[in-house]
Formats: C-alpha cells, structure tokens, sequence
C-alpha cells in the first residue's frame, strides 16, 4: 500500500489531501472519496482510509476546512467539551457550506483519476461529512455509485440545502447508519429521510445502531463502541464491493 499527502489545487485555493493507494494499480480501479467528521483530517481517518485501501480501493481524505486557514489540531474526544475549541468548531462547521463541499468534490473526484482511480466512485462521510456524501451523489450522479452516512446530521432538516431535498437526483445505492440516540438526526428526520429516499426510489437502507452514540465508529472519539464500528465496517464495505468492483 501506498500513502501520501497531496495537494488539491481548488477554485478557491489549496487543499490538503491524504490519499491511500490499494497494493495493486491495475485496471479500472474505484475510488473513494471519505469526508471527514467535525474534527478535520488526523491518523483516526487516515488509518480508516487506508483499511478501505487494503480491500482495492483508491482513497481520499480532503481537508473540507481548506479555506479557513491554520487550524488546529483538535482532540476528537475532548474539543467539544471545552468551550473554546467548540466554538472554534461550530464556526469552521458553519463557515464550511454544503454548497462549498458540493463544488470541491468534481476537483476530489478529479484527484483520484489523477493518481489512477478512473473506476466507479464511491463517497462515504461521517458526523457533518455525511450529509456532504449524499449531496456529492445528488451532484455528481454519473460518477458515485455509491453513497454512505454514518452518525450523519441534518440528513433531512428544514435547510435549503438537506439532502433529502435532492433525493430525486441520486442514482447511487445509499447506505444510512445513525446512532441509537442522535440529537443532530432525531426520528423525526429520519421519518422525513424515508419518505423522500422512498418516494424518489432510490435503492438505499437506513439502519439504526440501538446503544451506539453519535461518533461510534471513529477510533479515536470519546463514544468509539468497537463492536458497533466493525459492524459498521461489514456494512460499508460489503456495499463497496457490490457496487463498485466488477
């Protein structure tokens, strides 16, 4: 396996890639594009990555803050309970749009053909990169064929800009894990989330993780339940392998 930090040269600047290439190159081989939770790019999603890559995947993990300068770094376990650093966060959240994250992904999707990924792609996102994963399916529809959210927020919220909004122009399979209890996805969302995905037919499952706490699956989170993350691990990658390997 190969590993490296990029540069993504964007419309609006430079953004940081870390990019995990699977054992063997060859062939049309799929990509995958995973955004990042609150706390930004570090060894937790880096080593997430590079677990996808030993199955024959492409891998990238862009930096959505790229536009907001020097940050960090940021304990996961422990930033949001100093108010600081949460503030810090909420801002550079607040600061980061869907609509920004929506245009960076065709230079994402650019930069893994660019280091040979010229398969299908696939997206997957947790905590704010969930909802950022199922509105890259809605953009860009002729190349994700796959789409995952885990413990992801505002899938289907009032905003202008919720996902659920646009599920209509998905044509990836979709695959929604939530937290047991989720304030940022209460089960009102969720019932408007089936609804739309329902009545667009998109091909997708949503599956509750009963006992598991927003921020499960990432190692180095103060809620990591490792049962439920490797559940999450057999979910993820089994959709990957039935959608984008031949």
């Amino acid at each position: 396996m190969t590993t490296a930090t990029i540069d993504i040269v964007m419309a609006e600047g430079v953004a940081k890639g870390f990019l995990a290439l699977p054992p063997v190159m060859s062939g049309s081989v799929p990509g995958i594009v995973l955004y990042m939770d609150a706390f930004g790019p570090r060894p937790a999603l880096y080593g997430m990555a590079e677990r996808m890559a030993a199955e024959g995947y492409a891998v990238l993990v862009p930096d959505l803050y790229y536009r907001l300068g020097a940050y960090g770094p940021f304990e996961a376990a422990t930033a949001f309970k100093h108010e600081e650093t949460a503030r810090q966060l909420r801002g550079m959240i607040g600061a980061t749009s869907q609509a920004m994250t929506e245009a960076d992904t065709g230079f994402f999707i650019a930069a893994l053909a660019a280091a040979g990924a010229t398969g299908p792609i696939g997206v997957v996102g947790y905590c704010m990169g969930g909802a950022r994963a199922l509105t890259a399916a809605t953009a860009y529809p002729e190349r994700i064929v796959a789409a995952a959210s885990f413990h992801g927020g505002n899938l289907a919220s009032e905003a202008s800009d919720s996902p659920h909004l646009r599920a209509g122009d998905i044509q990836a399979r979709v695959y929604v894990g939530t937290a047991g209890i989720d304030g940022s996805f209460p089960p009102e969302q969720s019932t408007r989330f089936v609804e739309a995905f329902r009545r667009a037919e998109v091909d997708f499952t949503l599956e509750n993780y009963v006992g598991a706490a927003h921020g499960w699956c990432i190692p180095d989170h103060s809620v990591y339940d490792e049962r439920a993350s490797e559940r999450h691990w057999q979910r993820l990658l089994t959709l990957f392998a039935e959608t984008l390997k031949p």
